[in-house]
């Protein structure tokens, strides 16, 4: 496979791949992109490489620099403004990781801890199974919080050891 044919292929499924982890396809077709070129782009390379409107570049790009997975990239003698992106998977990872967690995880962490507090006759079966389930969700969640926390925090070489552990 010809280099340009593979970056075209990588593109399109690094985009597929995008709605799994929260952001839409021509979000994370920009981010393939810039992942996979070795000089900044500006919104025109971009435009022209896939082929997407302008507002639809700044639209993304935008999105994609609030994430923290893009950056800005000033080049001495040019006016327009440049992008590159974090090229370390592991950092990449465990960023989509963090703006997943901020974004879904602590939102519904908050509105359950709000649930738990539900009034009534603590005795009576619909409060009971009610409190209950929301105690449950809650306690999984914030397990989760947990484990993706150490992830966050996690150096790359230690975590990716114990999850082979964890396999053994």
């Amino acid at each position: 496979m010809k280099l340009e044919e593979a970056q075209q292929q990588f593109i399109a499924s690094w985009g597929a791949f995008g709605s799994h982890w929260g952001i839409n396809r021509t979000m994370a077709q920009i981010h393939a992109l810039l992942m996979i070129s070795a000089d900044p782009l500006s919104q025109d390379d971009i435009m022209e490489k896939l082929s997407i409107s302008r507002g639809n570049v700044n639209m993304n790009i935008r999105d994609l620099i609030d994430w923290g997975l893009v950056s800005r990239i000033i080049i001495p003698g040019e006016r327009k403004e440049f992008f590159s992106a974090e090229k370390d998977i592991w950092k990449v990872a465990t960023q989509i990781v963090k703006e997943r967690k901020k974004r879904e995880l602590d939102p519904m962490l908050r509105l359950f801890d709000q649930l738990e507090e539900v009034e009534g006759d603590k005795k009576d079966k619909n409060i009971k199974q009610f409190t209950e389930t929301v105690s449950n969700i809650r306690k999984f969640g914030l397990q989760a919080d947990k484990m993706l926390e150490m992830m966050i925090k996690a150096d790359e070489n230690w975590f990716l050891g114990n999850l082979l552990k964890m396999f053994k």
